[in-house]
């Protein structure tokens, strides 16, 4: 099944919670979920804005 904003919101909740937990300072990723996904990059970059802003975990996102 593809994602939706609410189950990537979710996924990203779930990743923020294993970071915190496991002393994980650092993300690489993909723009995740809009390649053949389809969701709309600025609306998934919002929202992992959103889910690590309070936090001090460094995201970097990588564009192919």
């Amino acid at each position: 099944h593809k994602p939706t904003y609410e189950t990537m919101r979710k996924s990203l909740e779930a990743m923020k919670a294993h970071c915190l937990n496991n002393g994980v300072t650092d993300i690489s990723m993909p723009r995740i979920g809009c390649g053949l996904d389809g969701l709309d990059w600025n609306k998934v970059s919002a929202i992992l804005g959103e889910v690590f802003e309070d936090t001090d975990i460094k995201i970097t996102v990588y564009t192919l």
